[in-house]
């Protein structure tokens, strides 16, 4: 009891001797040991890590989980070491509406089709959000995590102690100079002196860890790395699950909306006249080959050489913008009107725009057929 009273009362006094020097410190009335520059540029790398660690991390939770009182929940969860309760994605409960609108709206009806391939697409969706969430919790916010719960907190712990010493140091130094009796300076010596080799070997321990920092940043490269991978898988499988429910759709709309694809008709045949074959292939007009009207990527269209029919054009309201993958194609922009028609041996999913004196390629999908 007696020995755990003196260490009481030793550990009050280096308290008290600390928080004067301290206090003397703020108010000019006492000298205090700089720490050399490289040292205070690793302690304000060391600070920025941190605070930006903290932000990346807090905004890369709230892009997978938007929901504020799941990422709450999810938090509690976490802290309990309990495991986090598999949610439904958006993605899969609106699948999960639109399979039960059509289930009694009637599934055979065009819009209960329509509704069942889209709830289709919305589940892989959300199975591939869930993926995503998943990979990205694992390879970027535990690493970011647990730099803030773990090194950050044995940096932070260093430097308190280092500080600590150095009040130490700096107390010792200012007992030096009030010292007047011999006895009274060869103690403060002695005291100095130990103060100054405690300073040194933690200012070398807080050093050590400030220039691991490097090394932090190397690792939370490769989960950057690791994320960006991530995210671009989940982009790549979110792009081709709607091109494949686009084409789906594309291909249906033709049934559900009678005269959708216009032109498609087979054209009248020419009245028969006395004319001699040669004499009527010489006159006949001739529409471009089905060479002519390749999709993207194959043989260039010869705009030059299509010309509307006679019958068959139609206005469409444009649904969305459309870049023009090469010179065969029309640029689209949304809520502008169109005259679209269609030519033998096109591929249905392709009408022919035309918008002033420009005329070009359009997809069937990006496009309201009117009157």
């Amino acid at each position: 009891m007696d020995f755990n009273m003196k260490k009481l009362a030793s550990d009050a006094g280096i308290f008290f001797t600390r928080a004067v020097q301290f206090t003397e410190e703020k108010f000019g009335q006492a000298e205090k040991t700089e720490l050399d520059a490289h040292f205070e540029s690793l302690l304000a790398r060391a600070d920025s890590t941190k605070n930006w660690t903290e932000k990346i991390l807090r905004q890369t939770e709230v892009l997978l989980q938007p929901n504020p009182s799941a990422r709450v929940e999810e938090f509690l969860y976490e802290k309990l070491d309990r495991k986090v309760p598999s949610r439904v994605t958006n993605g899969e409960l609106l699948a999960q509406y639109m399979a039960e609108a059509a289930s009694e709206l009637g599934p055979t009806t065009p819009y209960g089709k329509t509704l069942i391939k889209v709830a289709e697409a919305e589940k892989h969706l959300g199975a591939a959000e869930r993926d995503f969430i998943h990979t990205a919790s694992i390879n970027f916010l535990t690493p970011l995590r647990n730099f803030l719960e773990g090194d950050w907190k044995t940096i932070s712990k260093e430097r308190r102690l280092l500080q600590n010493r150095r009040l130490d140091l700096d107390a010792s130094k200012a007992r030096l100079k009030k010292a007047k009796a011999a006895e009274a300076k060869a103690t403060a010596e002695q005291e100095l002196r130990v103060a100054q080799t405690e300073f040194d070997r933690q200012a070398e321990v807080t050093r050590l860890l400030l220039e691991g920092i490097s090394s932090t940043h190397v690792n939370h490269l490769r989960c950057l790395h690791e994320f960006i991978e991530s995210q671009t898988t989940y982009y790549a499988q979110c792009y081709r699950h709607m091109l494949d429910l686009q084409k789906q759709l594309g291909s249906s709309q033709g049934a559900i909306f009678p005269g959708t694809f216009v032109g498609t008709a087979e054209p009248a045949s020419p009245p028969l006249s006395s004319t001699s074959p040669t004499t009527t292939a010489a006159t006949m007009p001739m529409g471009p080959s089905v060479a002519d009207l390749a999709p993207p990527g194959e043989a260039a269209l010869r705009l030059e050489e299509v010309a509307p029919p006679a019958s068959g054009t139609r206005k469409a309201r444009v649904l969305y913008d459309y870049e023009a993958a090469d010179s065969s194609e029309l640029a689209l922009l949304a809520d502008e009107l169109i005259t679209v028609y269609s030519l033998p041996g096109m591929d249905p999913d392709w009408l022919i725009g035309e918008r002033g004196n420009k005329k070009g390629k359009v997809p069937v999908t990006y496009l309201e057929l009117l009157s």
